[in-house]
């Protein structure tokens, strides 16, 4: 398994390659990759290296085989499903978004607890009723979840997500979640990125 970060940033060498492809360009050096990510060329040669692939000294890295390399370690053998809890601005923004443009990820189905929202198509999937969890996501093969809900409401949907069956939660709410070993959790924090952002320019401007 490798690290959390080296993950990281080999999901985004992919997106920077696929972008350099899509306007046409076949080769790329590292230093090019770490220029453009504001990394090192070492870090970037380093990673690379950790999934067996290897560049040439004249040309560097063939971009299209790069790209089929990084799919293969990161994506799985089959497409994985999704579903998105809690339904407002964000949770519709995340699947318009998302939908189509994820690596063997789809999000194949939305939840929320207001009857306004459910029982029909929002942003391009059915949107259940919150307590249809357990039959839903075993119906759909569904293994990663997205919260974006009320804070107050996280950890008891995330409890009935992990006994549903589900694996994997991207967490963009604000509370802490308590999960089993075998539960994996990423934390998107919004807030803190941005005080982060704010203290920043604040420094800069001094």
């Amino acid at each position: 398994m490798l690290p959390e970060k080296t993950t990281e940033r080999l999901s985004q060498y992919r997106r920077l390659l696929q972008n350099l492809s899509d306007e046409g360009k076949e080769y790329i050096f590292s230093h090019e990759i770490a220029l453009m990510l504001h990394l090192t060329p070492v870090q970037v040669r380093r990673d690379i290296m950790l999934i067996g692939y290897n560049g040439s000294q004249r040309k560097g890295y063939i971009i299209h085989d790069l790209i089929q390399k990084l799919s293969q370690v990161l994506d799985s053998e089959q497409c994985q499903n999704a579903a998105v809890f809690g339904v407002g601005n964000l949770g519709k923004a995340i699947t318009s978004y998302f939908n189509g443009k994820g690596h063997n990820i789809n999000i194949v189905a939305a939840f929320d607890s207001d009857p306004q929202k459910t029982d029909r198509i929002i942003s391009g999937v059915w949107c259940y009723d919150i307590k249809q969890i357990k039959e839903i996501v075993s119906e759909n093969n569904i293994s990663l979840a997205i919260l974006t809900l009320p804070p107050q409401y996280a950890q008891d949907i995330t409890d009935k997500l992990v006994y549903a069956g589900i694996r994997g939660i991207l967490n963009f709410t604000s509370v802490p979640l308590r999960v089993s070993p075998d539960v994996y959790v990423e934390n998107y924090d919004m807030v803190t990125s941005l005080e982060k952002l704010a203290y920043y320019v604040k420094e800069i401007n001094r």
